[in-house]
């Protein structure tokens, strides 16, 4: 970790500050790694570095070659929190969680922007926590990830693996899903809200229909192959359509009631997942969404797992 960069970032910023020619002064000792200084706007900066703390008062001088990593505070309670998070968490975890976002970030070739390290900080000291006490973690696969967003599934499988290399320890292979979710509310144009309701809804969608597909063939769809990508693909822009208000529509009434009748289960899957549409979501599938959402389960229900 090096320290290098703009000297005046962004409040919330993780992009690391150049401080060649400067001798920053303690403000506050968060604890032996985590000092606090004033930067010339006045704002807090936060400096992070093995033994960088020790030994120091307010107002002494910080050695700058032992700063391995730096990050400006945000205002108010949401800086306030960062600057509690930062001080009671082990500097082993921190150095993990970095080593993980500047994995992921050579993975994506792209900056992750300025608050996904806290974010991950934040979820890999709850994650060891709960690990130690010997509690569940919740786990999922969500194998729609991976063909919906390709790129952010990898790197969050880089993030995961350059934090178990940090930290010397296994951490559930599980645990890259959501390390992928964090890069993904990173790297998204739109705000991270529509990114995970249209994720979240996607999901549910596929859930319902595994679901029935499992009770109805005792088996699961092979979640590599090609139809289970296109199944998705489809039922993400099903998603969108509905989402805008421009769900298809035409004059297949015929073509619905052939494949109603010759695919009896996956029309009432489809129904299904038409019922959780209008009760979740308060909207009603199109017979032309049916129609194209019943030769998608279809095709799903003669892929068998491997």
């Amino acid at each position: 970790m090096q320290a290098n960069g703009p000297l005046t970032p962004e409040p919330g910023s993780t992009i690391d500050i150049d401080l060649t020619g400067v001798a920053p002064k303690v403000h506050q000792i968060l604890n032996n790694n985590v000092v606090v200084s004033l930067d010339e706007g006045k704002s807090e900066r936060i400096l992070m570095g093995r033994g960088l703390g020790f030994k120091l008062r307010r107002g002494d001088k910080v050695d700058v070659s032992k700063v391995e990593k730096t990050f400006v505070l945000d205002v108010g309670k949401r800086g306030a929190w960062e600057r509690d998070l930062l001080g009671d968490t082990p500097y082993e975890v921190i150095a993990a969680a970095t080593a993980g976002v500047e994995a992921a970030e050579i993975e994506m070739g792209r900056s992750l922007g300025r608050s996904i390290l806290i974010a991950v900080i934040d979820h890999l000291q709850f994650l060891l926590q709960r690990l130690d006490q010997g509690l569940p973690i919740v786990s999922t696969m969500m194998p729609e990830l991976r063909i919906l967003y390709p790129d952010e599934w990898r790197a969050g499988t880089t993030m995961l693996n350059a934090m178990k290399t940090s930290l010397g320890q296994e951490i559930p292979d599980e645990e890259h899903v959501f390390l992928a979710m964090h890069i993904l509310n990173a790297t998204q144009a739109e705000p991270a809200a529509n990114t995970s309701l249209l994720f979240t809804r996607v999901h549910q969608v596929v859930e319902v229909v595994e679901d029935a597909l499992q009770r109805s063939h005792q088996t699961v769809p092979d979640r590599t192959s090609a139809d289970y990508a296109r199944f998705v693909m489809h039922v993400r822009f099903m998603i969108q359509r509905m989402s805008e208000g421009a769900m298809l529509k035409g004059d297949n009434s015929a073509l619905f009631d052939v494949a109603s009748k010759s695919y009896p289960t996956s029309h009432t899957m489809a129904l299904r997942v038409n019922d959780m549409a209008e009760r979740d979501w308060s909207v009603t599938l199109t017979e032309e969404e049916l129609l194209y959402l019943i030769v998608h389960i279809e095709r799903l229900s003669h892929v068998k797992s491997k």
